[in-house]
């Protein structure tokens, strides 16, 4: 399946581009937004992250279409800020990130993402580094694999699968996604596996997330991005599952409220407003029409910051 570049339009707008400003895609992928920007941009400049050396190799020549304007950088997004800082950059007019897998990673079976297809455990998207999804679960204690599964996954059978994913080992290694479909299938009941969807949708979400670490550098983006906004500038972030959105939610509405004076002790004239705004109080889903396009879009959220 050829990627699709979800709430791509809703994303472009949000972001506002100026035809002169800096941009930053913190999730280059096949290159769908950072395309979108380019068109935009005349005289600025976008500098393109992944840790995929694959997406940075096949998203250049779709850029190089576009425009020359850009810089492609391989490193997780939560180095951003000292990245742009050997550029030479320590603001920026907009920031996107984009949190699903991209559809070449998921349809790619070497790269062990999928349910669908038969392969070694992975789910790297960093081919370097160690940790695989093999090491997780055959690894792992019991209470951290329980953990992830409930975190990451939202798997309300979180304990049945852990406790028969240790059983399993045991006795042989869990090597292969259709090995660890299995254990999950025997975990689940009758009318579980009846309902609409993959019953290891969930595991295989929440393994992905540990081994690449996406919420420890989602909460490290939160930290670091809103202060690389200049005035006026823009922060937008595309989540796909509920513990995202919340962390997501939560640190913009943390940041659009000023901290003190709870008490009004001060004059409405000295009470500071916000560094910060957020303008999607609702997240922006996608459109009937693109969830008939690509049904992957439907957990999908767009939330934006401002600085003020």
């Amino acid at each position: 399946m050829e990627h699709y570049s979800v709430l791509l339009h809703e994303a472009i707008d949000a972001l506002d581009i100026k035809s002169g400003g800096t941009y930053v895609d913190l999730t280059l992928g096949r290159g769908g937004h950072s395309a979108a920007i380019l068109r935009k941009l005349k005289e600025g400049h976008l500098y393109c992250f992944d840790k995929d050396a694959s997406a940075l190799k096949e998203s250049s020549p779709r850029l190089e279409k576009v425009g020359s304007n850009f810089t492609l950088i391989q490193a997780d997004f939560s180095s951003v800020k000292e990245a742009l800082a050997k550029e030479g950059v320590t603001l920026v007019d907009g920031i996107i990130a984009d949190l699903g897998v991209s559809s070449p990673q998921f349809d790619d079976p070497n790269r062990g993402f999928s349910y669908r297809y038969e392969a070694r455990l992975d789910m790297r998207m960093d081919q370097s580094q160690a940790l695989d999804a093999y090491e997780v679960v055959n690894s792992y204690p019991l209470e951290r694999l329980i953990q992830i599964l409930r975190d990451y996954g939202d798997e309300k059978d979180a304990y049945k699968i852990a406790s028969n994913i240790v059983k399993r080992r045991q006795i042989k290694p869990i090597v292969t996604t259709f090995d660890l479909v299995d254990v999950v299938k025997e975990s689940k009941t009758q009318k579980e596996l009846s309902k609409k969807g993959h019953p290891a949708k969930q595991t295989f979400q929440a393994i992905r997330v540990e081994v690449n670490g996406e919420m420890k550098a989602l909460e490290k983006i939160l930290e670091v991005a809103p202060s690389l906004l200049s005035r006026g500038g823009r922060l937008a972030i595309i989540t796909f599952n509920s513990n995202e959105d919340r962390l997501v939610k939560t640190k913009f509405a943390s940041l659009s409220v000023i901290q003190g004076d709870r008490k009004g002790f001060l004059r409405p004239e000295d009470i500071q407003k916000p560094q910060y705004s957020t303008l999607t109080h609702k997240p922006i889903t996608p459109s009937q029409k693109e969830l008939e396009e690509n049904n992957r879009s439907l957990p999908a959220k767009l939330r934006v910051l401002i600085r003020n």
